[in-house]
C-alpha cells in the first residue's frame, strides 16, 4: 500500500511541476492574459496622459465630419462637445477597469501556476477579455464603424487597430477555456 501511495504522490508532484512549465495550456493562458493586460494598461495610460489626441479621434468619429456625409446617415452625428467628451471619458473608464480586471487575472494565473486552482484565474480572464471584445467589437466595430460610419473616413478610422485587439482577446479567450484538465501536460 505504501508503494501505491508513493506512486500517486510522485505522479501528483510531476503533474504539479508540469503545470508551471511554458508548454502547458495554463501557462499559455497566463501569458496571453498578461499580454492583453499590458496592452490595455498602455491603452488606458496613453489615453489619460495624451488626452487630447484621442479625444479628437472620438470627436471626429461621433461628428461624422470626415465621412461621405450621406444625408440618410448624418442624422446620427453627435456634434455636442459635451456628449463627445462624455463618450471619450466613458471609453477611458472602461479601458481602465478592463486593464485592472486583466491585471488581477494575470496575478491569479501566476498563483495558479504555483499550484493553485485555475478556476478563479479563468473567470477573471474571461471577464476582462469579454470587456475587451465589447469595447473593440461592439464599441469600435458596431457603434463607431457602422452606426457612425467610421469605415468611410480615411483620416479617423480605428477599425484596423480595433481588429488587432479583437483578434488578440478572442484568441486569449479561446486558450483560457481550453480543457487543460484533460491534458496530461496540465
Amino acid at each position: 500500500m505504501a508503494a501505491g501511495t508513493d506512486r500517486t504522490e510522485s505522479t501528483t508532484a510531476a503533474q504539479e511541476g508540469r503545470r508551471r512549465t511554458p508548454g502547458t495550456v495554463s501557462f499559455a493562458a497566463a501569458a496571453l492574459t498578461a499580454t492583453v493586460a499590458l496592452s490595455m494598461v498602455l491603452v488606458a495610460f496613453g489615453n489619460i496622459t495624451d488626452f487630447g489626441t484621442n479625444r479628437e479621434f472620438v470627436r471626429h468619429v461621433l461628428a461624422m465630419d470626415t465621412t461621405f456625409k450621406d444625408p440618410d446617415l448624418m442624422w446620427r452625428a453627435v456634434t455636442s462637445r459635451t456628449l463627445q467628451d462624455a463618450a471619450y471619458l466613458a471609453i477611458i473608464a472602461w479601458e481602465a477597469v478592463t486593464a485592472a480586471v486583466l491585471v488581477l487575472a494575470t496575478w491569479r494565473w501566476a498563483a495558479a501556476l504555483r499550484g493553485g486552482s485555475p478556476d478563479r484565474a479563468r473567470r477573471a480572464s474571461s471577464a476582462g477579455l469579454v470587456m475587451v471584445l465589447l469595447l473593440f467589437g461592439a464599441g469600435f466595430f458596431g457603434i463607431g464603424g457602422e452606426w457612425f460610419a467610421m469605415w468611410q473616413s480615411a483620416d479617423w478610422n480605428g477599425l484596423d487597430s480595433a481588429l488587432r485587439y479583437v483578434v488578440l482577446a478572442g484568441l486569449a479567450l479561446v486558450v483560457v477555456h481550453l480543457p487543460a484538465a484533460s491534458r496530461p501536460a496540465d
